[in-house]
């Protein structure tokens, strides 16, 4: 069984990687329609659509202009997204992905920090680097 370390994570808008990536997440979820009939005595379910979504949390770069920058609300970005890092043979998630929130935070004795949430638009992809 293999795992891995979360350090060695990536994120790319496109090919261009996004700096100062502290964590990022995706959720792909399916939906259901209820098939439940007069007389059954169980509920059942049929599968119907799939959908995506997801965040990617940064300190603050506002110098990453093709990463950060470029993902500003209402836009649409291709995203890859790397688990394990991008070496040959390294598993990545690819998807088109509206961006739907972009936050700032700051404290007094830390760093600031960018907060990008996504919706995903069309199926996502699995591929190897």
């Amino acid at each position: 069984m293999a795992t891995h370390t979360g350090s060695s994570g990536i994120v790319k808008v496109a090919s261009a990687t996004v700096a100062e990536v502290r964590n990022w997440s995706l959720d792909q979820t399916n939906d259901t329609v209820e098939t439940t009939k007069l007389g059954d005595t169980v509920k059942t379910y049929s599968a119907t659509q799939n959908s995506s979504s997801g965040t990617l949390e940064c300190f603050w770069d506002e110098t990453d202009t093709n990463g950060q920058v470029a993902l500003t609300i209402g836009a649409t970005a291709t995203l890859n997204l790397y688990p394990e890092g991008a070496d040959t043979g390294d598993t990545y998630y690819s998807l088109s992905a509206i961006i739907t929130s972009v936050g700032v935070s700051q404290t007094h004795d830390g760093l600031v920090e960018r907060s990008i949430g996504f919706q995903g638009t069309g199926a996502v992809t699995i591929g190897t680097a």
